[in-house]
């Protein structure tokens, strides 16, 4: 199978220091794959890199194309959100729409105006009339008649509520997705994505620290939870993290059985954020 993304050796300097440090990863197609690290990590400077915004040093094609060089080619096929806000605020549904059916090949005015249809959208209304909730309503609504391979999300709920972030990943899931399309997802909201996730990529000054996927992740990594008189039993298995709640240890295992591990406590897969933050000790400091 051809790697929608496929990156190996992938490094970006500023002022002499590493924002990618000989990156390797790949991304195959019909999968959604969370791309997570701290600030600073080289989240940015990879997406930057995929859609041809920034030179590199290493391997790198996305869907067969190298992004530097021919990058007209491959945003044909490539669709970008960074953030719903990015609407201007004077532009007026009907002008968004134009608009995206002049620079984009691959966008279907109908299946928009289909989307549009179920919403309490008008052609004449303008961004900033809109509540957030109808922003990302239009915002949806031109992505999702964009019939591109790959789909690249850089915080696209950033400033949303609780409320308009599922409905946007509820809508991404039911009208858009499928196994032709890939999802490329970086968030600090990592709870509210694991559940639509296939795949892992945590990065941390510039390396890919883990590169999993949701199954895999759940077979290799484990929590137990103990109480006090089994806590030295537990830090003998060498755990990778360690946590108190509620007066009792959470310990955090690789590879360790889970029948040994179900001798010492309640045993169960770890969340995507607490295996971040337990990867990224001292990522904050």
């Amino acid at each position: 199978m051809t790697a929608v993304i496929d990156a190996q050796g992938l490094t970006r300097s500023y002022n002499g220091k590493p924002a990618l440090d000989h990156a390797n990863f790949r991304i195959d197609a019909g999968r959604i794959v969370g791309l997570i690290g701290p600030n600073g990590a080289g989240k940015t400077t990879a997406l930057k890199a995929i859609l041809g915004l920034s030179p590199f040093e290493g391997h790198l094609k996305v869907l067969g194309l190298d992004p530097h060089t021919q990058r007209d080619e491959l945003m044909k096929q490539v669709c970008f959100i960074a953030d719903v806000a990015v609407l201007p605020r004077w532009i007026r549904v009907r002008e968004a729409v134009d608009f995206v059916e002049g620079v984009h090949p691959r966008f279907s005015r109908a299946k928009c105006e289909e989307l549009l249809s179920h919403t309490k959208l008008k052609p004449e209304m303008k961004v900033k009339q809109m509540s957030k909730g109808m922003i990302v309503q239009l915002h949806l609504a031109l992505v999702m008649a964009i019939d591109a391979k790959l789909l690249v999300l850089d915080e696209p709920t950033l400033g949303l509520d609780i409320l308009y972030r599922k409905q946007f990943y509820q809508n991404l899931l039911n009208d858009y997705f499928d196994e032709e399309k890939t999802i490329l997802i970086t968030t600090h909201q990592v709870e509210e994505i694991e559940h639509i996730l296939t795949d892992l990529l945590f990065i941390q000054d510039g390396k890919v620290v883990l590169d999993t996927t949701m199954d895999a992740m759940a077979d290799e990594f484990c929590e137990v939870m103990v109480d006090s008189q089994h806590a030295d039993a537990a830090r003998n298995l060498k755990p990778l993290d360690e946590r108190q709640v509620f007066g009792k240890s959470i310990f955090l295992f690789q590879g360790v059985d889970r029948k040994t591990l179900k001798e010492l406590g309640e045993v169960r897969t770890p969340s995507v954020s607490d295996l971040f933050v337990a990867t990224m000790k001292g990522a904050y400091a």
